[in-house]
């Protein structure tokens, strides 16, 4: 059962706060990864993405955490879904988010066709690209826009009381407050930093080495 709801963008921090709330307890934390570990899962998420209608107790079954895309374009429904979960909003820097979003997502996104690409990338396409941005990430002042908009938007949906809003610099204290937990004795995570991603993707061959 869902407790925490994530509604934040990716490349925000959110593989920092993923181990941060699997840390603090709220684990497993569904993210991205899930699409390239089951096959069977991305499809679900494709039939979501193309319209279908979902089960997200059964598609989240085990889960107790979500965080960043797939499951953040879908927030709303899944905060109704889940009534008791807190709803989770990482925020950074419009101006940095969008410089990282370029050097790493947007930069391996796949160039193929929808029947040449993997399923996991086809739901990707969809989100995120597509359903987020409306195929307009290279424009700069867009996508900042349309990140901003969504900030606004969560706060102004989700009540004071259920919203988390943390900023991974931060450090533990906002987010343990938030979700009435003990602050634990280790530092903050720090994870999936821009370098890390992009040696990432130059060891799987998906970027040339720099």
């Amino acid at each position: 059962m869902l407790k925490v709801v994530g509604a934040s963008f990716g490349r925000t921090g959110t593989s920092s706060v993923r181990l941060a709330l699997e840390t603090l307890g709220f684990g497993p934390c569904h993210y991205m990864k899930e699409l390239f570990a089951d096959p069977a899962h991305a499809r679900e998420w494709l039939r979501i993405a193309d319209g279908g209608k979902p089960d997200w107790k059964l598609l989240l079954d085990g889960f107790t955490s979500t965080i960043a895309w797939p499951a953040a374009f879908y927030w709303r429904e899944l905060a109704a879904a889940f009534p008791e979960s807190k709803v989770l909003l990482i925020v950074r820097d419009p101006a940095s988010w969008y410089a990282s979003m370029s050097r790493t997502l947007y930069r391996t996104r796949p160039a193929g066709t929808r029947e040449e690409t993997a399923v996991r990338d086809q739901v990707i396409e969809k989100i995120v690209w597509q359903g987020t941005f409306a195929g307009r990430f290279e424009d700069r002042d867009h996508a900042m826009g349309v990140y901003r908009a969504h900030l606004d938007e969560v706060r102004e949906a989700v009540p004071s009381e259920r919203l988390v809003e943390v900023e991974p610099s931060h450090g533990w204290e906002p987010l343990c407050a938030a979700l009435g937990v003990d602050v634990p004795d280790l530092p903050f995570p720090m994870a999936n930093t821009t370098g890390e991603y992009l040696r990432r993707a130059e060891r799987a061959g998906v970027l040339p080495p720099r």
